[in-house]
């Protein structure tokens, strides 16, 4: 997924977009808001996180110009602005969420997820495999197939990433924020739960040596999840 992080606070950036890419997103930045208003008017992006405190175009103008072009991506505001009428106004001017500094990074990363999975409406069909963005459940010829919530987000973060390497240091963190300790092993017991469930679904849970896991679709007389 393409972000654009509009914060001006280098060290707040930099954080943020580490974070970000290490879920396995492309990260712009933009120091300020004319920078993020030109960018959004010229380049395409799956979610907007917008800082109010912007130099050069406040965050709120940011935010009425993409709404007046009629872009429906979804924006997450970040700001120190604290009081109910500002998170009444930043939502009734178009945000789709409204997070107050200072905040812990794994409820930044949930907001995230969540609104990707808002604007990724709909369902993502590999093989005979469907999952749908909206219920966060997959399904074989419309049978479902009974994933647990932790097999749910390990699924979804190899469908968000399919195609390329999702990291066991990203797997790992989506299981330590279910409340389960994020080791390297447990990551592989999942794997391989999640592994057993796909049999059969023409969609393989490829091992890529001392990184992670690949999700793919399954080459014609192919046997065997590497």
């Amino acid at each position: 997924m393409r972000i654009l992080l509009a914060e001006d606070d280098p060290t707040l950036q930099r954080g943020l977009a580490q974070a970000l890419h290490e879920t396995g997103h492309v990260t712009i930045a933009a120091c300020d808001g004319a920078a993020a208003d030109l960018l959004l008017s010229t380049e395409s992006f799956d979610l907007l996180v917008l800082d109010l405190g912007l130099p050069k175009m406040d965050g709120l103008v940011v935010l009425e110009r993409l709404r007046r072009r009629r872009q429906s991506l979804p924006v997450l505001i970040l700001s120190a602005r604290d009081q109910t009428h500002d998170r009444v106004l930043g939502l009734d001017r178009g945000a789709d969420d409204y997070l107050t500094k200072p905040f812990e990074l794994s409820e930044f990363e949930a907001r995230v997820r969540a609104l990707l999975r808002r604007g990724q409406a709909g369902t993502v069909r590999i093989g005979t495999l469907a999952w749908s963005w909206e219920s966060r459940e997959a399904t074989v010829d419309d049978v479902t197939l009974g994933l647990t919530r932790h097999e749910a987000n390990l699924l979804e973060a190899l469908i968000q990433t399919a195609g390329r390497t999702a990291t066991k240091a990203t797997l790992a963190q989506l299981l330590g924020e279910s409340g389960i300790a994020a080791e390297d092993n447990l990551v592989e017991v999942y794997v391989s739960r999640l592994r057993r469930k796909l049999t059969g679904t023409g969609v393989e849970i490829r091992t890529v040596r001392g990184l992670g896991y690949r999700l793919q679709e399954m080459a014609s007389g192919s046997a065997g999840n590497g």
